[in-house]
């Protein structure tokens, strides 16, 4: 009797196994792919994939002293030895892996608040990173949008690291993607405040004292006033041009504005479940916020990106656009 009931159950057991592997959904496993970065004012490529992966991220933060304006030296703390720190590109389900290394020569903890985590601390909480250390950091990628990010460590104060040159940018595409463009460029605006360094010389580096008075020394583009002067963006006419824009502040509200063009679309607060904004001349970017626009160049020429409250011109917040080809006379020409 024994014998016959453990073959029955056997037989039962084999039933269920063959019904599972039969109409069980099989567990699949996400790929995992080491992420693209692209340092400002470039933009990691589209992603053409149609399923969500695990995505790694390698981030170091690094103490260095580097150029904020012509001849002038400044002290910063960034991401991966840039300001602003790299671009990060992934889409809606991704899950996001980040390794936070504090390079050994830091003189500071970091740690990274990113804007498009949902979780305490924006993963702040996750990366206190101590020099020469290693920490890590995995969240899901919820919802489509571009979002900023920085660090928030409280010595000295949160303030400091955010003025000193610790953030970037995470765009989260939507399913499907974003429709192709021509030319895809990535522009963080932010304010620094500055007094001389201890050591002297042309060597600046924050001044808390104007930071809380929210005057500051320098507005700039991508860390560096005149950067993208110097080096200007470039297209053709015809081109179908997508601005990642970000304000990475701390203290200033962006009035982001190219002269001589008109936005055809503007994606407010980074949001791409929104329908954007058409026909725009000038639009506001908060401190720690971000637009994403998209125009096409009609007329070649130079064309000057700003920040439209004016006076911060003079500060650094000035860029290039220069646009080669055909000239379009019934859309632009002078009269003699």
């Amino acid at each position: 009797m024994q014998h016959h009931f453990s073959r029955m159950l056997g037989i039962r057991r084999a039933w269920v196994v063959a019904l599972c592997l039969a109409y069980c959904p099989v567990p699949v496993f996400a790929e995992q792919i080491k992420a693209q970065l692209a340092t400002a004012p470039d933009v990691p490529p589209p992603i053409t994939r149609s399923k969500p992966a695990t995505v790694v991220v390698e981030m170091e933060a690094k103490e260095y002293v580097g150029t904020l304006a012509e001849g002038v030296q400044y002290k910063f703390w960034s991401f991966n030895g840039t300001v602003p720190g790299p671009m990060i590109r992934v889409r809606v389900g991704d899950t996001v892996e980040i390794h936070l290394t504090n390079a050994k020569d830091s003189t500071e903890s970091h740690n990274i608040d990113f804007h498009a985590v949902n979780g305490p601390g924006g993963g702040a909480a996750m990366l206190n990173t101590e020099p020469g250390e290693t920490t890590g950091l995995r969240f899901k990628a919820i919802n489509p949008g571009l979002y900023v990010y920085h660090c928030a460590t409280a010595s000295p104060s949160i303030p400091a690291h955010i003025a000193n040159g610790m953030y970037g940018m995470v765009l989260v595409e939507p399913e499907g993607g974003l429709p192709p463009v021509d030319k895809e460029f990535y522009l963080l605006q932010s304010d620094f405040y500055t007094k001389k360094a201890k050591a002297g010389g042309n060597v600046l580096e924050f001044d808390h004292e104007k930071g809380a008075a929210e005057h500051p020394t320098y507005v700039v583009y991508n860390g560096m006033a005149g950067s993208l002067v110097k080096n200007p963006l470039k297209a053709m006419v015809g081109d179908r041009v997508r601005i990642f824009f970000g304000n990475a502040g701390p203290n200033l509200v962006a009035s982001w504005h190219i002269i001589g063009e008109i936005f055809d679309k503007v994606w407010t607060e980074g949001s791409l479940t929104t329908p954007p904004l058409e026909n725009v001349q000038t639009t506001l970017v908060p401190a720690a916020g971000s637009a994403i626009a998209e125009f096409t160049v009609e007329v070649p020429g130079t064309y000057i990106t700003v920040d439209h409250s004016i006076f911060r011109i003079e500060k650094g917040a000035l860029g290039l656009l220069k646009v080669k080809g055909k000239k379009n006379p019934d859309v632009y020409k002078g009269l003699q």
